[in-house]
């Protein structure tokens, strides 16, 4: 590049007959700035209190509980007995948070697995602060909600009647005949469409308690998903890590089913390490409870802030591992990578692995790798520098002046390749966010995607953020007409 190029590139970072484009551009980020610091804030917000929702199975729990969240979150099928174990989500109406308990259903004379679910229902109505009976409306009330009537009385908690299924005005007679239970005046409600959930909402908010009894920490332990194929050792590294039995571990593939959420203790820091359902194929693929094993392990990902993806360093990378790594990846959660079984690995497989790393793994070139044996421990005390280092990139907030003089010797250096006789430039770049680092650039025109990548790449090398995706947006400014 010539030296006249490159004082081309640095007049073309601030051109002074653009200033009020540049100003538009300062402007625009600073608004994406401020919505960013609101939303952390908001995040740190304790809750007003708890609100359980109980029920029989398939009355439309899970329905509602996505209605008031505001997103499909919990699994929701016409299978009874989908949800199983009490699962909390953070919520909130007219400015109030609180914690949404959705449960399993609940059945008096219930045994085996459907005793279980019903208990960890009455676990949640002794958690909460109020209770929200859900009876399907187009059915009437059971003998089974008689008997969850009968056992809310005792606990003495606000109770709220929600009739739901009530889907039109025709409907709405099956809600009055409710009164028969004795809570009052049912909350007619069609949890799929919406309908009557502000009027239930209100009245959730408003029998709220000034102050919960509930305990509600602002910043607890980091959480951490497990994830990888069946049988690759994840439930045996969580046992090592817990250092007791704490989930099932055996030779069979697809031991483990719903995830298994642990608070482990290392090194005086705690941390929750939540082990989940191996993945063997895409969720179109899978039936049965496979498929509710898969959307339970994607939803536990969800929640996590750092994905420990395991591979079997013992066999070939396979297509799978490459589809979870792409899943994770555009989860926005950090990543280590664990390669596990390692005492398996000779010095020939050793030199395979670490090319079939650079070729297929090349996505995640960025994140930490270790080599560990869970089964005997080996390696696994070495850990915890791997996650910290990579919540620490996750985590890492670049200064917007800072951000802007790197971007300015950047495009001096080396500017966007022309176009159709055009050169896209940078005029203005911020942080809009962290959890993951999401930049979004003011361009004149689009950047291509080698470009972007490119950025990326630098952004890494000057920067850091080892262990974390980066996302870029772009905004492109208007064209002026006349």
């Amino acid at each position: 590049m010539t030296e006249e190029q490159l004082e081309a590139g640095d007049q073309e970072w601030f051109v002074p007959d653009e200033a009020d484009e540049l100003r538009a551009a300062e402007l625009a980020a600073a608004r994406l700035e401020a919505e960013q610091e609101f939303v952390e804030v908001r995040d740190e917000h304790t809750p007003r209190g708890v609100i359980a929702i109980v029920g029989r199975p398939n009355v439309g729990k899970s329905t509602l509980v996505n209605r008031i969240i505001g997103r499909r979150e919990a699994v929701v099928e016409d299978v009874p007995g989908v949800t199983r174990d009490r699962v909390a989500y953070e919520a909130e109406w007219a400015g109030v948070p609180f914690v949404l308990l959705d449960t399993g259903g609940y059945e008096v004379k219930a045994q085996g697995m459907s005793a279980l679910i019903a208990e960890q229902a009455e676990v949640a109505m002794a958690m909460a602060d109020v209770v929200v009976l859900v009876v399907d409306a187009t059915v009437g009330a059971t003998n089974d909600d008689e008997a969850v009537v009968r056992l809310m009385r005792r606990s003495r908690k606000p109770v709220l009647l929600c009739a739901n299924k009530v889907d039109d005005s025709r409907a709405e007679a099956d809600a009055t005949a409710l009164w028969s239970l004795g809570l009052g005046e049912p909350f007619a409600v069609s949890a799929l469409h919406g309908r009557g959930s502000g009027e239930l909402l209100d009245a959730m908010i408003e029998a709220l308690p000034a102050e919960s009894d509930a305990q509600f920490r602002k910043s607890g332990p980091r959480r951490i998903a497990i994830v990888g194929k069946p049988n690759v050792g994840k439930s045996s590294l969580l046992n090592q890590l817990a250092g007791e039995h704490r989930a099932v571990v055996s030779p069979v593939a697809g031991t483990t089913v719903d995830p298994v959420d642990e608070l482990i203790e290392i090194e005086g820091r705690t941390w929750r390490f939540v082990d989940t359902a191996g993945i063997r194929r895409r969720v179109a693929e899978a039936s049965g409870h496979e498929y509710f094993a898969v959307l339970r392990t994607r939803a536990a990902l969800e929640k996590a802030e750092l994905a420990l993806v395991m591979i079997d360093a013992g066999e070939q990378l396979s297509e799978q591992d490459q589809r979870i790594v792409s899943m994770v990846v555009d989860s926005g959660r950090a990543v280590v990578l664990a390669f596990n079984k390692w005492d398996l690995v000779d010095e020939d497989r050793r030199r395979e692995l670490e090319r079939q790393y650079e070729v297929d793994l090349q996505q995640v070139h960025w994140a930490p790798r270790i080599n560990l044996v869970a089964k005997t421990g080996r390696n696994v005390q070495k850990l915890v520098p791997h996650l910290e280092r990579a919540l620490e990139g996750w985590d890492t907030r670049i200064p917007t002046g800072r951000l802007n003089q790197f971007l300015g010797e950047l495009v001096a250096s080396h500017p966007h390749p022309l176009r159709s006789g055009k050169q896209p430039r940078i005029l203005f770049g911020t942080q809009a966010g962290i959890r993951p680092p999401t930049f979004v650039l003011f361009t004149s025109g689009f950047l291509e995607a080698g470009y972007r990548r490119f950025i990326e790449r630098r952004l890494r090398e000057e920067f850091g953020f080892e262990g974390s995706p980066i996302r870029i947006q772009l905004r492109i400014r208007a064209k002026r007409h006349g």
